[in-house]
């Protein structure tokens, strides 16, 4: 089915008002030459294997979308430039509004190519039911192009076209329909070096600013940090998560808590009320939070979670907050070599808490070999980077492979190179000599 009637199909026949990525395309990024795609629609798989890990998809209607996909690819083969170049757009979106004459975008074009060459950015995705598709085309100095379509009745629908290379004016430059309301008073206030979606998010124009908190606050390009309270409540409604992390990660932790106390400020606080007269401690309160942890070995004995706990428990901790957040919200995660510092087992774990979500999504690279397998992953959710010959990388997925069979041995077949990502090593000469 066509993806273009997706959101017609998903108001109509369910209820939840699903927020995921359908399809990304990226050109002329980092080590990204010619244009790559990353789908997240779930392919016509009908064998044993997929029907088992249908956990690894979600329905929007009479579609499959993947709540997960992994990127492989062999060291310096360009799968980190994938993550890092959806990063630096989404970071367009939220930043540009800001930018001034001297700003220069954050991105590397590919260097063996045309300097003067366009980047390319595209990305379908789903909104409150409704299927949307925003681009831009962009140098590393200005904004070339830019357009945004919807399909609020299942026909797809200008939201707004901008082109700069049509003439000076803004007249010229720009096509409208009537989704934004006073929409040439954005424009000029857009420069080549600001999108207008982010510009008329700013000035308060809806269908902007739904597009971007779409972007602002689904999609989470890292792990992030979060106030007390969030902190709290996080921990209260998913402590079986948090216990359950700690315990594959060797930690010896059987039961955690927090709790808000008050503390008194331990700085100065003037008083503007009374001539900046200097407040004492005991008369200021806020509240703190506190985690404490029981171990093991003897669960009567509290520890101070902040002050007694090691650096890699903290950081597991932290990183988990994002995570279940993600999970339980439905959000869209990036993560780069999501097995840094994690076991193994700990990221299968992870992976898992996606696939047992609603419709979170997680994109990821990884050289973990241990989860290339069909029992766990579908073909589709299987991608690799290739570098090619002239330095630039490819990426195709597994699915591509017609003649692999889901009980063939993957891990196997991938370390033996049958789908190129991996690292040449000449076994025929040494950097040690005798």
């Amino acid at each position: 089915m066509n993806l273009y009637f997706i959101c017609y199909i998903c108001r109509n026949t369910t209820k939840t008002k699903h927020k995921m990525v359908l399809e990304i395309r990226l050109s002329n990024f980092f080590s990204i030459k010619d244009e790559v795609v990353l789908n997240m629609q779930a392919a016509n798989i009908k064998t044993g294997a997929a029907k088992k890990l249908l956990s690894n998809t979600f329905t929007c209607g009479n579609e499959r979308m993947l709540k997960t996909a992994a990127i492989y690819g062999a060291n310096a083969s360009g799968k980190s430039s994938v993550i890092k170049a959806i990063r630096a757009c989404v970071g367009m979106i939220f930043t540009s509004h800001g930018f001034n004459e001297n700003t220069t975008f954050a991105f590397t074009p590919f260097k063996f190519d045309d300097i003067n060459k366009p980047s390319n950015f595209f990305i379908r995705f789903l909104l409150d039911g409704i299927e949307y598709e925003y681009s831009f085309m962009l140098t590393n100095n200005e904004i070339i192009k830019e357009e945004l379509y919807y399909y609020p009745n299942g026909k797809r629908s200008i939201v707004f076209i901008r082109d700069e290379r049509k003439g000076p004016e803004k007249k010229d430059i720009y096509v409208f329909k009537s989704a934004i309301r006073r929409p040439m008073d954005v424009a000029a206030n857009t420069s080549k070096k600001t999108l207008f979606v982010s510009r008329a998010s700013q000035m308060d124009r809806d269908i902007a600013k739904g597009v971007f908190r779409y972007f602002h606050e689904r999609f989470i390009l890292n792990y992030i940090g979060y106030n007390s309270f969030t902190v709290e409540q996080l921990l209260n409604e998913n402590k079986e998560q948090f216990l359950n992390v700690l315990k594959i990660a060797d930690s010896d932790i059987i039961d955690i808590s927090s709790r808000h106390e008050l503390k008194p400020y331990t700085t100065a606080v003037f008083d503007p009320q009374n001539n900046n007269s200097i407040l004492s401690s005991d008369d200021i309160q806020k509240p703190q939070l506190i985690i404490t942890t029981y171990h093991k070995n003897n669960p009567t004995i509290p520890f101070d979670f902040f002050a007694e706990e090691s650096e890699g428990t903290k950081v597991l901790f932290n990183m988990m907050l994002t995570i279940l957040d993600i999970v339980k919200n439905n959000k869209i995660l990036l993560i780069d070599e999501i097995e840094t510092s994690l076991h193994t087992k700990l990221v299968e774990y992870i992976i898992g808490l996606f696939h047992k979500s609603e419709s979170a999504q997680l994109i990821y690279t990884t050289h973990n070999t241990y989860l290339l397998n069909t029992c766990k992953l579908r073909k589709d959710q299987i991608y690799f980077v290739n570098k090619r010959n002239d330095g630039s990388s490819d990426l195709y997925s597994l699915y591509d492979y017609k003649d692999f069979r889901e009980n063939m041995n993957l891990e196997k077949a991938y370390l033996q190179g049958r789908f190129d990502a991996i690292p040449y090593i000449d076994e025929s000469s040494s950097t040690f000599t005798k």
